[in-house]
């Protein structure tokens, strides 16, 4: 059986998700298919392929998107570093503990960076 979703994400990274392409039960997906996680799922085996092949069909049209945007020159190398230190944040504060007050102040970093990475 597996831990309710709220017990798998912080509120940082369940914020992340909501914004995101995916949603908690393809990122878990995502997350058990590249052993990263050893959660167990209580939904039927069809279901859970269905959830797999879409969540590999997102990633593959992410990565898409990706190749296509920083080809035609919208996302610039200054930007994909931003994004990618944005990542390797998420990586220290998804195992550790972020004191309820401050998560407002971290979502509205990242929020004000992605804001000025994406204009258009």
């Amino acid at each position: 059986m597996s831990k309710p979703l709220d017990d798998n994400f912080s509120n940082i990274i369940r914020q992340i998700i909501k914004k995101s392409l995916f949603t908690e039960r393809q990122i878990e997906i995502i997350l058990k298919r590249k052993n990263l996680t050893d959660s167990q799922f209580t939904i039927s085996k069809g279901a859970f392929y269905r959830q797999v092949n879409q969540s590999r069909d997102k990633l593959t049209a992410l990565c898409y998107s990706w190749i296509l945007l920083r080809g035609l020159g919208v996302l610039s190398s200054d930007d994909m570093d931003v994004i990618n230190r944005l990542s390797e944040q998420i990586s220290v504060i998804k195992s550790s503990d972020v004191f309820p007050e401050r998560e407002e102040e971290v979502m509205f970093v990242i929020q004000e960076l992605l804001n000025r990475t994406c204009k258009l």
